[in-house]
């Protein structure tokens, strides 16, 4: 494994106030404290070349995680691994050989030009001036950014800077990559050149790659296998069709109507998911399923009905709405 998480577990100690003129006296006077769970007995293992999503509400731990596996913060109880490394020990030949890109953290000098900011990576990693010119080069060229290398941070787009950002943060070419949100706030068009870079990166380097991201489409075009968090424990570790079969039990109905029909109408065979039109959309529970399709042929005037499993995001997003912790 490149990666061994056991029994992790991170706890903050959280100072807490009473409402009020007396409970503001009674917090500087003698302050009390409770204690907070980030993270909880979360274990896991990723083997070298792996692309592996991390999903989790707000709040759930992702980034906790990734902060104690980077060395940034030490656990509270149990152990990590990270290419033969105890992260928070923060050796040099550790941190040449891991990188942390998070989407709402910047790296480069914001009013110099970002080749500026690489070559001062190259610097601090002792790349020598030839092998970082022709990384510089190739990584440019993979992020299409190449032309955009000597205009300062400050007036570049958020799409432009954060492929700068990835630049800056591969230069020393890591085997392993924590993403944090990397395409937070892009337009569709700087998402899906990020998503074919990384792609294209873990297939030329084999480099190991860990992904938060509340973007579906991220985790679906980059992640075989995702690992689901929530209020700090881990619920899920598999592969992400592996997701519909546990928590997904419905199925998603796609009617074409002969003639718009009222929502109440439908809403009598399942939960409507949408309606536009004579389009509409059902929820409806897979042991349920036979028995609806029964009546929606019998009583309402179909041109078209299809079955499939509904999509990822939809799924995920009902997991952390519902708590099903521990299902």
């Amino acid at each position: 494994m490149l990666i061994e998480v056991e029994h992790l577990s991170k706890t903050y100690k959280s100072s807490v106030k009473e409402p009020g003129l007396l409970g503001t006296l009674r917090h500087f006077v003698s302050r009390r404290y409770k204690e907070v769970s980030a993270v909880r007995d979360v274990s896991f293992g990723i083997e070298p070349g792996e692309v592996v999503g991390f999903l989790g509400a707000n709040g759930a731990g992702k980034t906790t995680t990734l902060k104690m596996l980077t060395g940034l913060i030490k656990p509270s109880a149990g152990s990590a691994r990270v290419a033969g490394f105890e992260p928070f020990q923060r050796k040099r030949a550790f941190l040449s050989r891991i990188t942390l890109v998070m989407g709402q953290k910047q790296q480069l000098i914001w009013d110099l030009p970002a080749i500026e900011s690489l070559r001062i990576n190259a610097a601090v990693y002792e790349i020598p001036e030839a092998d970082a010119k022709k990384r510089i080069d190739e990584l440019s060229t993979m992020l299409e950014i190449g032309d955009k290398l000597r205009i300062p941070v400050r007036k570049l787009s958020l799409g432009e800077r954060m492929k700068c950002e990835l630049l800056a943060a591969l230069l020393h070419h890591p085997e392993v990559l924590f993403l944090d949100e990397p395409t937070l706030g892009l337009d569709v068009n700087a998402q899906d050149t990020i998503r074919t870079f990384l792609a294209d990166y873990n297939r030329r380097y084999g480099a190991t790659v860990l992904l938060t991201s509340h973007y579906m489409a991220d985790i679906t075009a980059l992640c075989p296998r995702v690992i689901l968090i929530h209020e700090g424990a881990l619920i899920y570790d598999g592969k992400l069709s592996g997701v519909l079969a546990r928590f997904a039990p419905y199925r998603e109905i796609e009617l074409q109507l002969k003639e718009a029909t009222d929502a109440r109408v439908l809403s009598s065979y399942g939960e409507v998911a949408g309606v536009e039109g004579r389009s509409a959309r059902l929820i409806v529970q897979r042991d349920a399923l036979t028995r609806v399709m029964q009546r929606l042929f019998a009583e309402l005037p179909l041109e078209d009905l299809s079955v499939k499993d509904p999509p990822v995001e939809q799924i995920i997003g009902k997991i952390f709405k519902q708590g099903q912790a521990g299902t």
